[in-house]
């Protein structure tokens, strides 16, 4: 590990009441730092899909764009994998700008002639694009296991995870206006929002800490007096490589249980999102303008969903999240049935099915997250997640959101690809059932 990405030193930890006001402070700060950060990423993330009915005029086909797109998921999910066990061992206030600075650099050249000039550029960018994106999530574990206890950490972190909704929704309204105010589609989708993360990678390098104990301060278990069952001393140590690997992480199963659920969860939320702008266009007539401000209405409605199913899981169910993320996945599923059948002549229809999967899918989202963490060590949190995450990206976005829906789509029309969401939906829900036993001392803990 290179000197720059080490973490920093542990100092003496003071006491007392001005500890417990500077606790209060960098807690919130840090906080601010990785949900602007991580709203950066998603300024250039997912820029390709709105492009894709441009690229489509060009002559690319289904098959081709979503083969494309396929390249960010798969190295996204290597990465999320691979840099989640870098980062447990890395500086988490620049492991996340670094990534963030990367990722605007690969964004911009995307919106160059040279990056829009074949099939194999296309790929090779989105390529990097998912290896530096795979940077954003793990230090944000990082400084969610270190900074809140696990007993907040579900209301916490669905505050937190509304950051890629607020920058994901931010890509349709800039890709619209940058049309109009640029004169030219691929600055607004591509440059101009890459111009913005870079501003947004400094913010973040300025308020972002790495742990309390580099500041002073004691660990927030004993701040809070918040210790989980699985917590011990150790916990506070950075461990080797293959500590996280074999003794934390690829040995436990409900881990893996999450992680085939997530793929499933993940194949419905790019699933939609990624072949909306080309489902409305093609099947319902929509102008770009009209699916810029339907993208933004997905993305946005994500936020309010987020947050109440982040604090129905700490407070109604008491930290047991699969049955919160099961009762969502119904939800998503009756939904996408109204979404599929609405005919053609009924857009507010459609919008309202996109606001409600979107309110609805990112709540699942973030609480298979908020599992990994749960149930691993917190410092082996960015590679728990990874985990979960791989899944997510390779299996769920890049085979069978990207590649499958690309091929079946052109191969058998739009209703195979609902058919393929709704069963999507009840693979999800059977894995994730199989977690509910292992939540058990969270009620426990708790006194349920």
């Amino acid at each position: 590990m290179s000197r720059f990405l080490a973490p920093p030193a542990y100092k003496p930890a003071q006491k007392g009441a001005e500890a417990d006001k500077k606790y209060k402070r960098l807690r919130w700060q840090v906080f601010l730092g990785i949900f602007i950060g991580y709203a950066g990423y998603y300024l250039v993330r997912k820029n390709f899909t709105m492009a894709m009915p441009e690229l489509e005029q060009a002559g690319y086909d289904h098959v081709a764009l979503g083969f494309a797109i396929s390249a960010n998921a798969i190295a996204y999910a290597l990465s999320k994998f691979l840099m989640g066990s870098v980062s447990d061992r890395s500086d988490a206030r620049r492991f996340l700008p670094l990534g963030l600075l990367l990722a605007s650099g690969v964004t911009f050249l995307l919106g160059t002639n040279f990056g829009m000039s074949s099939l194999t550029v296309m790929f090779l960018l989105e390529f990097m694009l998912g290896w530096f994106q795979g940077m954003g999530w793990p230090p944000c574990g990082r400084v969610m296991t270190h900074w809140f206890s696990v007993s907040e950490r579900g209301t916490k972190m669905s505050i937190w995870n509304c950051a890629h909704n607020v920058g994901g929704a931010l890509v349709g309204p800039m890709a619209a206006y940058g049309l109009i105010y640029f004169g030219d589609w691929k600055v607004g989708t591509f440059m101009f929002p890459a111009a913005v993360a870079v501003v947004i990678a400094i913010i973040a390098f300025a308020l972002i800490r790495d742990t309390p104990q580099s500041c002073g301060l004691d660990s927030i278990e004993e701040h809070r007096k918040d210790y989980p069952k699985n917590y011990s001393q150790k916990a506070e140590e950075v461990l080797t490589t293959k500590e996280i690997f074999f003794k934390y992480v690829l040995n436990n199963k409900t881990l893996w249980f999450i992680a085939f659920a997530n793929a499933f969860i993940y194949m419905i939320r790019y699933g939609c999102l990624d072949w909306a702008p080309t489902y409305l266009e093609n099947v319902k007539g929509y102008s770009i303008s009209d699916v810029g401000w339907a993208y933004f209405a997905y993305e946005f409605a994500a936020i309010p969903g987020t947050i109440a199913c982040g604090w129905i899981s700490d407070k109604i169910f008491r930290g047991r999240r699969a049955i919160t993320i099961a009762i969502y996945m119904i939800i998503i599923a009756a939904c996408l049935v109204v979404y599929w059948l609405n005919p053609v002549g009924h857009p507010n229809i459609d919008i309202a099915c996109l606001i409600a999967i979107g309110f609805f899918i990112y709540g699942p989202v973030m609480l298979i997250g908020v599992q990994a963490l749960d149930l691993a060590p917190k410092n082996a949190a960015g590679t728990s997640a990874g985990l979960t995450g791989f899944f997510g990206y390779f299996f769920g976005t890049a085979l069978l959101a990207n590649i499958c829906i690309g091929a079946v789509v052109d191969h058998f029309g739009w209703n195979f690809y609902f058919v393929m969401l709704l069963l999507a939906c009840a693979i999800s829900v059977l894995f994730i059932s199989f977690t509910f036993k292992d939540e058990q001392y969270l009620i426990k803990k708790k006194g349920a």
